[in-house]
């Protein structure tokens, strides 16, 4: 008897809507077609849908572009120090295509380190940091060796 009064109340209380019954109503009001739900025509819908896909391949486009320009610098400067070659930086690159280069900023930073390493290279380059040593301290360490050299070949020889 209990059950049939609750199952009738319950009732009697969603007819108020004051209860349960709210959430039934939601389920059949929002609409199944996505573009009615987006508050667009379907053909207005198929067309964001298509700009949506574009932007898309857009944006991968660049960012692997830019992954290979990136991978190109790290190829150069494997080169540079000799270091070894990775495959995933020349995979990359193949991705992209051809024309994937340094972009023009990291050109002319290369350019300039090229310039640098061939004036320190050269003869003036090097009697510059000549002049740049401490001569001072160079004869200190130089004592300072000889002499440990000398105590130790005291230490090891009877006759001196």
């Amino acid at each position: 008897m209990a059950f049939l009064m609750k199952s009738m109340l319950s009732n009697q209380v969603k007819n108020l809507g004051l209860g349960g019954g709210g959430e039934e109503s939601k389920e059949e009001s929002t609409p199944s077609d996505p573009a009615a739900a987006a508050g667009m025509t379907r053909e207005e819908y198929e067309e964001y849908q298509k700009q949506m896909v574009e932007e898309k391949m857009e944006r991968d486009a660049a960012f692997a572009q830019k992954k290979a320009e990136r991978a190109c610098l790290r190829v150069h400067l494997r080169e540079k120090y000799r270091l070894p070659k990775s495959e995933l930086d020349e995979n990359q690159i193949q991705m992209a295509g051809d024309d994937v280069g340094l972009p023009e900023d990291l050109q002319k930073m290369v350019a300039e380190d090229q310039i640098e390493e061939e004036d320190k290279d050269s003869i003036l380059g090097q009697l510059q940091n000549i002049q740049n040593m401490d001569m001072d301290a160079i004869k200190e360490k130089a004592q300072a060796t000889f002499t440990e050299i000398k105590q130790a070949a005291e230490q090891k020889c009877s006759v001196m």
